[in-house]
């Protein structure tokens, strides 16, 4: 690699770290937050959901816009934007506030993922050196994550809850100062054009179930305003499809999907994340509630899996060379589904119990992350790698934020089983209860996420099958 392609690179990751950042820093902030803003368990989870939803919502709309007046030049507005939201997050005086500022982070965000994975594509045409750039950006992503809840426990033990957002002003000026250099400009060569009207129904959609499944988990089966939210996004979600199959230049590329090896990455990535997520926003809020840890201390116990994570994703590369993209994703798949079980299992015994589940959890996230960047990457064709990648990371951010929906309402709806009232992150937290509901949840995820790996083995046995029944033409 040459300087500039090594600048350029430090760049890319830089951005992806402080969006994966993002995601989970706010975690160990919760009590802080929910004491100085007075936050209800609703508004917490909205906190931590909106980002990544909103991130979710838009960054198919973003890969497209990237595409059509370049990846570096939204890339840099964007993280502009980025940084404006978080000052606007630190300083937000009530719940409500610091929730729509994290919206507009979100679209900021969207902005910069597809852009870092499609420049890519541009800056190493070399298969070698793109797997291998593939790789390093996808230990920072998943680093990133991992990294959220440590960067905040450093921050938390000096400063203001709001410290943890202010930390992204310098890395923005980096990016920008940097990128502007080093950076390539890349756009398709093909116009495609925005469909706002799926812009508006993905959004609605994907916000509508979210908001049904959450409300119904906390605030029980008789709230009637959430079977409403439920179905209208639900059905939002399918006018949605159905326009883009109609439609000669859709927003989100439906024929991607037809191809086994885009298809069985984009569900493997959305499955490990969405389990991985979950567990790790509340694991430092129990550590603080029932554990009794400091901010500090709750954000250095994630690191087991950010340290595996890292190292997993950075020598991803070696392992899909020696054992093919398939044996790799699977075995990460496979240790994930066990790492969440025994974490379930360890979470009522100490903290020491969990460090080998954690360290499990980080090799399936960096492996399972990297390996399938590179699948998605390497299906699209040229002018379409950013709608492709902004599908990837679409997969990315809805497992962030359904993991820490889902897991939220999980978790409210057990404990609500084991104890006698709704879940609270206030100091009246029912120690039992939230141990029992989380380390269930983790349990049942656990699961989940084992069926998902059998489904997928079976999807990949079938078309390597189908390959080798092919005939070769006779010449």
């Amino acid at each position: 690699m040459t300087r500039r392609q090594l600048t350029a690179l430090f760049v890319l990751c830089l951005a992806v770290v402080m969006v994966a950042v993002d995601g989970t820093v706010v975690s160990v902030a919760v009590p802080s937050i929910t004491e100085q803003l007075n936050a209800s368990y609703t508004e917490v989870l909205w906190i931590g959901d909106i980002y990544s939803f909103v991130l979710a919502g838009l960054l198919i709309t973003m890969g497209n816009l990237g595409d059509r007046v370049g990846r570096r030049r939204l890339l840099l507005i964007s993280a502009v934007a980025f940084g404006a939201a978080s000052a606007a997050a630190a300083m937000a005086p009530t719940a409500g506030l610091l929730i729509l500022a994290r919206a507009v982070q979100g679209v900021a965000g969207a902005g910069l993922m597809p852009s870092t994975l499609a420049l890519l594509r541009t800056i190493f045409t070399d298969d070698n050196q793109r797997m291998r750039a593939v790789g390093i950006w996808s230990a920072a992503g998943a680093a990133g994550a991992a990294l959220g809840p440590t960067v905040a426990g450093v921050l938390l033990e000096h400063f203001y809850w709001g410290s943890v957002l202010l930390v992204n002003l310098p890395v923005v000026a980096l990016i920008v100062a940097v990128g502007a250099w080093a950076l390539p400009e890349a756009r398709s060569e093909v116009e495609h054009p925005l469909d706002l009207i799926s812009v508006a129904y993905s959004t609605a959609g994907i916000l509508g179930v979210v908001y049904g499944i959450t409300e119904l988990a906390h605030s029980g089966p008789a709230f009637w305003p959430a079977y409403v939210a439920l179905i209208s996004g639900a059905l939002l979600l399918w006018v949605f499809l159905r326009r883009q199959l109609r439609m000669p230049m859709p927003l989100l590329d439906l024929q991607l999907f037809a191809q086994t090896r885009f298809s069985a990455a984009i569900t493997a990535q959305l499955v490990c994340v969405f389990a991985n997520i979950g567990a790790l926003f509340f694991l430092p809020i129990f550590l603080r509630q029932v554990g009794g840890f400091s901010p500090l201390q709750s954000g250095l116990a994630t690191l087991p899996e950010s340290i595996l994570s890292l190292l997993t994703a950075a020598f991803s590369a070696r392992l899909i060379g020696r054992w093919g993209h398939r044996q790799v994703l699977l075995a990460g798949l496979t240790v994930g589904s066990a790492g969440l079980v025994l974490l379930g299992l360890a979470i009522p015994i100490s903290y020491v119990a969990m460090v080998i589940p954690l360290m499990l959890l980080g090799f399936s996230f960096g492996s399972v992350v990297t390996v399938c960047s590179d699948l998605v990457l390497t299906s699209a064709s040229a002018d379409r790698v950013g709608a492709a990648t902004g599908i990837s990371e679409t997969s990315f951010e809805l497992g962030t934020a359904l993991g820490i929906a889902l897991t939220g309402s999980v978790v409210s709806a057990l404990y609500m089983l084991f104890g006698d009232r709704t879940a609270d992150f206030g100091e009246s937290v029912d120690p039992r209860a939230f141990t029992l509901s989380f380390g269930a949840n983790c349990v049942i995820f656990g699961l989940l996420m084992g069926a998902a790996t059998y489904a997928v083995a079976r999807a990949l046995r079938n078309r390597r099958n189908a390959a080798e029944a092919t005939p070769i033409p006779s010449e």
